[in-house]
Order: C-alpha cells, then sequence, then structure tokens
C-alpha cells in the first residue's frame, strides 16, 4: 500500500487490488456494486466506485463504507483507524502471498517443524532475497498481548 496509509483512494485501491475472486482477477466495479445491492447495502454505482478508487471522491457515507468493508472482509475500521488499516494491510500482504502455489507449497512442508528450524529457513529465504536483489519484506508485528 502507499505510504499514504489515510488516504481513503489508497484504502479502496489496496482493497481491490489485494482481495480478489477465487479467479485471481481484480473484482470490477460493476460486480462490487452488484454485490452490494444483492446483500441489500447502499446503492453504490460502478462510477461512484470508481470514483472513490480514483481519489476524485472522497466523502462517502458511513454505510457505504460498512458496505465496501463487508464486502471486502475487513472491519469497517479499516477505513476510519491507521493502526487498524496497518494492521489488516499486513494480513493481506500474507494472504497475497499465500495464493502463490509455491510459496504456500514451502509454508506446508515447513509447518510442524522445531522453532529452532524454522529460524534457520527464515535466514535461508532472507540471503536467498538478498542475492536475488529482492528487499526483505517488512516483519510481521509482535502479537499483542492479552489484558
Amino acid at each position: 500500500m502507499s505510504d499514504d496509509v489515510g488516504s481513503l483512494a489508497a484504502k479502496v485501491d489496496h482493497l481491490f487490488r489485494t482481495v480478489r475472486p477465487r479467479d485471481g482477477g481484480e473484482y470490477s466495479f460493476e460486480e462490487v456494486a452488484e454485490a452490494l445491492r444483492a446483500r441489500g447495502g447502499p446503492t453504490i454505482s460502478a462510477t461512484y466506485l470508481w470514483q472513490l478508487r480514483k481519489g476524485i471522491r472522497d466523502n462517502p457515507t458511513k454505510r457505504h463504507l460498512e458496505a465496501l468493508a463487508g464486502f471486502f472482509g475487513v472491519p469497517a475500521a479499516y477505513f476510519f483507524d491507521d493502526e487498524e488499516t496497518r494492521r489488516i494491510d499486513a494480513e493481506l500482504t500474507l494472504l497475497t502471498a499465500l495464493r502463490d502455489a509455491p510459496v504456500r507449497q514451502i509454508a506446508l512442508r515447513a509447518s510442524g517443524l522445531s522453532p529452532k528450524s524454522l529460524e534457520a529457513i527464515a535466514e535461508m529465504v532472507d540471503r536467498v532475497r538478498e542475492l536475488e536483489g529482492l528487499p526483505q519484506p517488512n516483519p510481521p508485528a509482535p502479537p499483542t498481548p492479552e489484558p
């Protein structure tokens, strides 16, 4: 996602780019608008969705944002709380990576290994990324302690 985490357009764009139907392509504005209507949500046109994504319109109603959040499977707080946006974006990044079959196979094969073995694998992956000139991925946020 862009560095402008507070931008509504950036948030809407990020959801369209990362939350995908099973066929792998982006949802069209028409598909989203129709799905919202079918769910009994507020009426949103495909054009209005495009305008939100491009930043042409930036003041939707709370109901519109709640409907969009519901469609994309994120809490409505995604649009209102930048910390929540960052947390959800990290989860979406992981889900996007797991769509890649070879990445998913590596993750499945690593399941059940000891923490020491997982650390060794992570170090190997980091080294290979470095050799291939790829940036290091952002580390996952540490779990929040329960009160």
